[in-house]
């Protein structure tokens, strides 16, 4: 039986069933993740791969995982090629040089075998996951530091090995990963998730398999990349040929250099699109490098959002997409380039600039700038109630952009990051920390015919100790970008109060924080779409009775003062 003599149903049935077990995994995965991190926040992705390591299906998690995991997948595979695993294998990396992210990620890949009717099974696929571990060590608890300027200050780098062996836990590896974290017990809980999920999407990859027979699997397995890969070029075929520039950049790297741009040429040409950074900053001393397959994630999920997001997001749907990188830009930083912000403020940037170059291939799908940045925010030290270390990490929402049919969205995770807040009630419970504020910034969205989403402002104080606190942030000088006469959202805005002062906190910065001191992260809005003149006074009466737009600020932009 070939590919093509499958019947459309069943392949449709297999296709829907590896998606669905990709989404049982990562329901596993956060169900029996130890942090708040994983447990609220859901800082976590889960796919199924091949039997070759390529991309067969994943849950809808957070793009930024998953458009990378696939190098991680392939790093594994390089280091332990399929035919010398074992069933109960399981492999762990975080190296952004060896198919990771940023070393906070870390990536556990299972072999999936048939199901054992043969002395000798052959693999049929692997079952992945990555997950945001709230400490991996480094300079600074949560391991997210504004202030490194080289890998090694950022966290334990660890390349492909083995955490599981035969189904055993290799103990010399996990002693090794634990004596180098400051909550070793969280992490221990978190990597336990992370397995009990592969073993959910192993044992239901096995069960669809063996339903069908294993030939029948494997020629949908193909078929399916095969089925997205006319669908993607389709797609990109309806686009109008041509090269679409945008340029875009990132306030600085903390480390002195400001202004870095993004440069993007999108050349579309019948059913394939080539994606070129020329122009793009060489790598910094700071922490915003990102490493190649960063920007390759940034770069499929913008392509997605402009053809048809429903095309099933597997290796057959990338097929059409090249990307030309420079490497040494901050873009493919090389060794050993800080690179904790890249996954986190680069991915974003290269979205606004793929989007921005895009909304004039596709401007029924255009959407402004969204707040593009993460907000990342770590605080650490010691809690007085337990005496034991403590770490504690999180991304915050803002605004999203507006778009041809409405307005952005108010104080949500946007683009790369798909998470959800830390509920304050757990931030209290888990942390010798206390949320004192947590409310919409009204006028902050870009005003126009649609209105960006507005950000949000996050009063945290430190509790009965001294804490150390890092904040790694953007768009706090360069706004979010408006579309079609729309204006710009508002930039973050982020203050230190201590005894009653209100001093700037940079965006990108270290401190020890004393007992009662609160920081205050005000993240950004998102941009306008279309002339502010030809709102909806409906709209904008809306917009005052809910808060998120002063009445000073509707006269003086919509021009509506007597109503």
């Amino acid at each position: 039986m070939t590919a093509q003599q499958i019947d459309p149903i069943t392949l449709e049935v297999i296709r829907n069933g590896c998606a669905a077990i990709a989404e049982e995994m990562n329901a596993n995965l956060v169900r029996t993740g130890y942090s708040p991190n994983i447990k609220e926040r859901r800082d976590c992705s889960c796919a199924l791969f091949d039997a070759d390591g390529q991309l067969l299906a994943q849950a809808e998690n957070m793009p930024v995982h998953l458009g990378a995991m696939p190098f991680s997948v392939d790093a594994a595979l390089e280091r332990y090629p399929p035919e010398t695993l074992a069933p109960g294998d399981a492999i762990l990396v975080n190296d952004p040089f060896h198919g990771g992210a940023h070393l906070p990620d870390l990536t556990l890949v299972t072999p999936v075998f048939a199901d054992g009717s043969t002395d000798d099974p052959p693999v049929i696929g692997f079952a992945a996951n990555r997950a945001h571990h709230a400490d991996i060590g480094g300079s600074t608890a949560g391991s997210v530091a504004a202030d490194s300027t080289e890998i090694y200050q950022e966290g334990l780098r660890i390349p492909p090995v083995k955490l599981y062996d035969s189904g055993e836990i290799v103990e010399d590896v996990a002693d090794l990963l634990l004596a180098n974290v400051r909550t070793p017990d969280e992490r221990q809980g978190d990597l336990r998730a992370q397995q009990a999920a592969n073993e959910t999407g192993r044992r239901r990859l096995q069960s669809l398999a063996a339903s069908y027979g294993l030939e029948t699997f494997v020629n949908a397995v193909s078929a399916v990349q095969e089925y997205a890969e006319r669908r993607m070029r389709a797609e990109l075929e309806a686009l109008p040929d041509g090269t679409y520039r945008f340029e875009d950049v990132l306030d600085d790297d903390g480390q002195g250099a400001s202004d870095i741009p993004i440069t993007v040429a999108v050349t579309i040409a019948g059913d394939a699109v080539t994606v070129d950074f020329s122009g793009t900053a060489d790598q910094t001393a700071g922490a915003i490098n990102a490493v190649f397959a960063v920007t390759a994630s940034a770069t499929y999920y913008a392509v997605r959002c402009v053809t048809d997001p429903d095309i099933p997001a597997n290796a057959g749907a990338y097929r059409p997409i090249t990307i030309d990188a420079p490497s040494g830009s901050v873009i493919n930083a090389t060794p050993p380039a800080a690179v904790v912000g890249g996954n986190l403020e680069v991915s974003q940037r290269v979205t606004d600039v793929l989007l921005g170059a895009l909304a004039a291939a596709a401007p029924e799908r255009a959407l402004a700038a969204c707040q593009g940045s993460m907000n990342n925010v770590t605080f650490g030290g010691t809690d007085p109630r337990t005496d034991t270390p403590y770490a504690f990490y999180e991304t915050q929402g803002g605004g999203f952009g507006g778009r041809p049919t409405g307005d952005g969205m108010d104080g949500v995770h946007v683009h790369m990051s798909n998470t959800m807040n830390t509920p304050a009630e757990v931030l209290e419970t888990a942390y010798p920390l206390a949320v004192e504020r947590y409310a919409y910034r009204p006028d902050t969205g870009g005003e126009g015919e649609y209105r960006g989403g507005v950000g949000l402002r996050r009063d945290i104080r430190i509790r009965d100790h001294e804490a150390t606190f890092s904040l790694l942030a953007d768009r706090r000088r360069h706004a979010p970008y408006g579309l079609e006469g729309g204006h710009d959202g508002s930039p973050g805005d982020d203050r230190l109060i201590r005894d009653g002062e209100d001093k700037p906190l940079p965006a990108k910065t270290k401190r020890t924080l004393e007992p009662g001191d609160v920081v205050s992260i005000r993240t950004p809005g998102g941009g306008g779409y279309g002339d502010p003149a030809e709102r909806d006074l409906e709209a904008i009466q809306r917009d005052i009775e809910l808060g998120l737009l002063s009445l000073e600020q509707a006269r003086t932009v919509y021009g509506h003062e007597e109503e």
